[in-house]
């Protein structure tokens, strides 16, 4: 783990975005009990890494998430499913698809998610932005409506774009709040109305336990002007993308800055991360490179997402992780910083002791397993990786490193070479996990 020192500029000590386990508003308070701390989970929908300052870019504005970085921990080597639902799915359960993935836009509504974890420990908890794990009014009648409630998923307070219904998500939307859908007017925004919702949600709970999750709408397509882009005309959809990621940007500063006007900062774990890579029509630089957006493909591009953990007190400040993570670690992670127990037969693992400083238990290889629409009959792709190779189930063998787009597969290796090991290494991974998942619709219902 490599640390990285920064002059200080930006935040006040007390904006710091997360605060140390057990932290206490007042001495009494300490003397009474230690207190859970708060946790704020923030998904971004459809980004990359070549999206963000603290990863290298100079095209985009993300000075919120950037500071973020400066007063904690960024990992390098964090990988998502290559789409949202199986990324989701694996985030909430700490499972791979493998196990209990079944349909695009479904979360089997018999499954336990960190929700009901932390709920069950004392928690509240609400959830804001991007739902698609009920089934919603335009999919397919096989499985439209067998997901999972919000409610049922372990969330007692809501504001979510499609849950049962579609609808904008962006100017005017339509948002299922609370138990019921509301068709918004008047030019509001979705992103700033799901924003808001949490705010309100954890000034409510400032003294007690609270998981505010946060799936945010943004930037997905379609790419849209935003309330601060020049024009609301604007149909050129590079330009309003890199709008809509420094709109991103400002929400994500404004759920840090409302821990520190609470006073719950010094209690308050933040984690950010994206829940794929960007879409394909979106082309970025990056360290001189030209990245085209990769959603949907099992390179780099589709698979590579930010991480960054802030928590002063427990995680020091500028730190760089090379440690691999998967997203079914959140689950573990979040239910150890909780306190709360961690179940058995976990896929994920939790990278908590990394956040202290600690050397944890670092994975070896990440496995991966993609079947997007298992409902129309997809074939899964699997693979196991590590920081630097990467096998597929089929055999193909890459150095991402050096080939990130994995145009030259190969082959014929010295058996007493590095690339041969992590080749045995990464065979055994793959065949540690199963080679079919959960392919048929079985719902609890």
């Amino acid at each position: 783990m490599k640390s990285i020192t920064h002059s200080g500029r930006g935040w006040p000590l007390s904006f710091v975005c997360v605060a140390a386990l057990g932290g206490l508003p007042g001495a009494n308070a300490f003397a009474a009990a230690p207190q859970k701390p708060n946790i704020v989970l923030i998904l971004a929908d459809d980004i990359g890494v070549e999206c963000f300052g603290c990863y290298g870019s100079r095209q985009y504005r993300t000075p919120n998430i950037d500071r973020l970085a400066e007063r904690g921990m960024r990992f390098r080597h964090c990988y998502s499913q290559p789409l949202c639902t199986p990324s989701r799915v694996e985030l909430m359960t700490g499972l791979s698809n493998a196990r209990n993935y079944s349909a695009f836009s479904v979360l089997n509504s018999d499954q336990k998610t960190f929700a009901h974890h932390l709920k069950d420990s004392g928690f509240a908890t609400a959830v804001a932005g991007k739902w698609q794990l009920f089934g919603a009014e335009q999919y397919d009648d096989r499985f439209r409506g067998k997901g999972t409630w919000p409610k049922e998923a372990g969330f007692d307070r809501c504001c979510l774009w499609q849950v049962d219904r579609l609808g904008s998500r962006y100017w005017n939307p339509l948002l299922y709040v609370d138990g019921e859908n509301r068709q918004h007017g008047g030019g509001e925004y979705g992103p700033h109305i799901a924003a808001n919702y949490l705010l309100e949600f954890m000034a409510e709970h400032r003294d007690r336990p609270f998981c505010a999750y946060y799936p945010m709408i943004l930037p997905h397509g379609p790419f849209e002007p935003t309330p601060d882009s020049e024009s609301r005309q604007s149909a050129d959809k590079q330009r309003n993308f890199e709008d809509m990621v420094a709109y991103m940007d400002k929400l994500v500063g404004r759920i840090v800055a409302k821990t520190d006007e609470l006073g719950i900062a010094e209690r308050t774990l933040i984690l950010f991360a994206g829940d794929n890579g960007t879409g394909r029509t979106i082309t970025s630089s990056l360290d001189g490179r030209t990245i085209q957006g990769g959603k949907g493909l099992t390179t780099d591009a589709g698979t590579h997402v930010p991480l960054v953990a802030c928590f002063p007190g427990t995680v020091p400040a500028g730190r760089v992780s090379d440690d691999l993570v998967s997203f079914t670690d959140f689950l573990p992670t979040l239910l150890e910083t909780a306190g709360a127990a961690v179940p058995d037969g976990l896929d994920g693992r939790s990278f908590l002791p990394q956040l202290r400083g600690e050397k944890g238990n670092p994975r070896e290889a990440i496995h991966c397993f993609y079947c997007p629409r298992p409902e129309r009959d997809d074939k899964p792709v699997r693979f196991a990786r590590d920081q630097r190779w990467k096998l597929y189930g089929n055999g193909r063998f890459f150095d991402v490193r050096d080939d990130p787009l994995e145009k030259k597969p190969l082959a014929d290796l010295p058996d007493d070479s590095p690339a041969s090991a992590a080749r045995r290494k990464l065979a055994a991974e793959l065949e540690r996990m199963p080679s079919e998942g959960a392919m048929l619709l079985k719902f609890a219902r």
